[in-house]
């Protein structure tokens, strides 16, 4: 007899806005964002749920944020605080099972089909791990049940803020098949968009296509695609991950249009990412250049030496030669950016992992 896994995403609410707000009571039930001021170049990492209301969302240019809400309170992140209240939420997912594959802060997998308490529910289990983490942090985390990490993922989005949905087994079919595209995890506006000119609107859509003709018009992703409007997704939860990618990013003050800064500035990048790099223990096989011109236009050049790289040296070199491929000089810079992607361990196993970028300074 097959073991049906009970996998649980927990995500939590609003969670650098909400700790905040319980930080500071007077914030309270106002429209708060963390993150850069509206009169320089910041973005919006976080909006409460008061801010949401006026249409406030993450990755926002935090003057627009403003002008939708001219009572909104701007923060500042405090990222050592966060990553406190992230260390005690971990420490209560594991009293129930090390297999925890935490994705940022602020969201994990849990496979909890055999956990530390013995408890047969994996509905009981995230009921207890909301309370608990409410109980110790003051904070809502919102809870998806299911089989499988894409539908558990689905689910903790489903009853936010601080709910619990659970997704079965025998109702998983219905529930993809009038899912929209666009609310598919791992499908993006890019993506919804061409699946949407494509005749794709919802799961039903999906089922109707073939692997053939999804990896036709969407290359390898499209066995996944194929795979999840069937309620297909085998991936286990990793305790152990290494990313996809590494960047470290900045946005200036003012614009810049110096390509010898650039480059200098760029090889500081360069030695931030390499270090990350040796913590992970890896190597890459692909350097990756941001830029964003100060009319908002951006671009990326990416190169692959045929060989893997992890010193810094190398990594700006590379940067330097893309730099030129741009326009760096003759338009002004706003932001620029190095990524490294591609990776295999030291020993030598590649392993695929998440998107990671490094916090800024």
């Amino acid at each position: 007899m097959e073991i049906v896994r009970k996998i649980i995403h927990i995500d939590m609410d609003a969670f650098y806005a909400s700790v905040e707000q319980r930080d500071d009571p007077a914030l309270h039930g106002k429209p708060v964002v963390v993150g850069g001021s509206p009169q320089g170049r910041g973005v919006v990492a976080a909006a409460s749920y008061e801010a949401r209301k006026f249409g406030i969302r993450s990755a926002m240019p935090a003057a627009h944020a403003l002008r939708l809400c001219p009572e909104i309170v701007f923060i500042r992140p405090r990222f050592d605080v966060y990553k406190q209240v992230s260390l005690q939420i971990r420490a209560i997912f594991h009293e129930y099972t090390d297999l925890v594959e935490p994705l940022s802060l602020d969201e994990a997998y849990l496979d909890v089909t055999g956990n530390k308490k013995d408890i047969p529910s994996a509905t009981l289990i995230a009921r207890e791990i909301k309370q608990g983490i409410r109980d110790r942090t003051g904070l809502t985390a919102s809870a998806g049940v299911s089989f499988n990490k894409f539908l558990a993922k689905i689910a903790s989005d489903l009853r936010k803020p601080d709910g619990l949905a659970i997704i079965h087994p025998e109702k998983a079919a219905g529930f993809i098949a009038r899912l929209p595209i666009g609310k598919f995890h791992g499908i993006g506006a890019a993506t919804e968009a061409k699946m949407h000119r494509l005749g794709i609107r919802n799961g039903a859509d999906l089922l109707a296509w073939s692997k053939w003709d999804l990896n036709k018009h969407f290359g390898k992703v499209g066995t996944f695609y194929y795979n999840i409007a069937r309620a297909i997704d085998e991936r286990p939860v990793r305790t152990e991950r290494i990313p996809k990618s590494i960047g470290k990013e900045k946005t200036f003050t003012r614009d810049v249009d110096s390509v010898e800064w650039l480059t200098g500035f760029l090889a500081t990048l360069s030695e931030k990412v390499a270090e990350r790099l040796q913590r992970e223990e890896a190597e890459a096989r692909t350097v990756t250049l941001k830029l964003r011109y100060d009319n908002f236009d951006s671009l990326t050049r990416s190169f692959t030496p045929g060989h893997l790289i992890s010193d810094a040296h190398e990594i700006a070199k590379i940067a330097a030669r893309l730099l030129k491929e741009t326009e760096a000089g003759q338009r002004k810079v706003r932001l620029v950016g190095v990524t490294v992607s591609g990776f295999e361990r030291v020993d030598g196993s590649g392993r695929e992992g998440q998107q990671m970028s490094l916090p800024l300074e």
